[in-house]
């Protein structure tokens, strides 16, 4: 069986409410990212931090998973699919996919901050201040910040090595490290880009891409994927 990786980037889960960051109407508009997206808004103001966060929680509780997730979901009947994530959100999980590595955290997991090791499942609820750890550290939200090392990154590069297919949905390929993980796909590998913008790809590598949404474009990648098996 083939092995398909897959990078989701905020695009895949928009159709389903999840507001993205950077397109026109995203939430950098409604905050400023040092305030609510760094170690150091943290430090200067954690009630807002918690807040933000909380309201993503709310947000993701009342959202649900769209077409594209499904047919993600749906590939693991021809593939070994292994799905690598730039959201926060859990619809992939929700909609049946198996293998999922979440490269930014969880936001339905809370984790100590001062033990990163110690990390809780949380589900829809707030995060609020004097939520403690077992060491008795204030909970943070399980959320890779802007100025952090990304940890599963070197799984997410041995993952992507291995491909024998690698697409990459709804990403704009400007965040990096994960913009780059599509220089670790083997050169045999074949490579497909999903999103209703031209994205700017890699000159020196062929990528068939689909200018469509993920709830459309999933669909024809599946179609073309099958006639090539």
């Amino acid at each position: 069986m083939k092995r398909l990786v897959i990078l989701t980037g905020a695009g895949m889960s928009s159709e389903s409410g999840i507001k993205t960051f950077r397109d026109s109407g995203g939430l950098w508009e409604e905050y400023d990212v040092t305030e609510v997206a760094t170690p150091m808004a943290w430090v200067k103001n954690r009630d807002l931090v918690l807040r933000f966060y909380n309201e993503r929680r709310r947000q993701l509780a009342s959202s649900k998973p769209n077409e594209g997730h499904f047919g993600l979901a749906q590939l693991e009947k021809y593939f070994d699919v292994h799905i690598i994530t730039q959201n926060i959100d859990d619809l992939h999980e929700r909609a049946g996919s198996s293998k999922i590595l979440h490269l930014h955290g969880e936001l339905t997991k809370a984790r100590s901050s001062i033990d990163p090791s110690l990390i809780y499942d949380i589900g829809y609820k707030d995060i609020n201040p004097g939520d403690r750890c077992e060491k008795g550290s204030q909970l943070r939200p399980h959320i890779v910040w802007f100025g952090e090392e990304v940890p599963m990154m070197n799984e997410a590069a041995t993952l992507t090595g291995d491909a024998d297919i690698f697409v990459v949905v709804g990403s704009s390929l400007n965040v990096y490290p994960a913009a780059g993980l599509i220089s670790y796909a083997p050169v045999k590998a074949s490579l497909w880009l999903i999103d209703p913008k031209e994205v700017v790809v890699p000159v020196d590598r062929k990528v068939e891409v689909i200018l469509e949404k993920a709830s459309i474009g999933i669909g024809i990648l599946t179609e073309r994927l099958l006639k090539m098996t």
